[in-house]
């Protein structure tokens, strides 16, 4: 099942010769609930690549590839970065995943909360 999703995130950039990983602004990670280390699926809006890798903490702004993912990427190209979880189905069932929404600088879009309605019976 879909954890969470980074949507249409930008390459800032790409370093084949860093060990491996995708380094990601903190804030994303928090706000899509990444930890360090975690596996990752990547795909590529702009060449249609897919590709796994795991997370590292990134500086404010960041989305950048290391290693052999490097290769997959460009600086600029729009990712989704996404999350995901083995969970019984009837927890399954209630998962909502968390999406998140970013800029074209990788700034976190905050998303209003659903309105809350009221509803009186007579």
């Amino acid at each position: 099942m879909l954890k969470s999703k980074i949507h249409r995130a930008t390459v800032t950039g790409s370093d084949l010769n860093y060990e491996g990983s995708i380094a990601i602004d903190t804030e994303l990670c928090k706000a899509a609930d990444l930890l360090e280390f975690e596996k990752v699926e990547i795909y590529n809006i702009n060449n249609g690549a897919r590709f796994s890798t795991y997370v590292i903490p990134g500086r404010r702004g960041e989305v950048s590839l290391n290693g052999a993912a490097a290769r997959m990427v460009q600086p600029g190209d729009l990712v989704i970065i996404a999350s995901y979880v083995n969970l019984p189905d009837e927890e399954a069932k209630d998962l909502k995943p968390k999406i998140v929404l970013v800029t074209e600088l990788n700034a976190l879009v905050v998303q209003p909360e659903p309105p809350v309605v009221n509803l009186i019976l007579r």
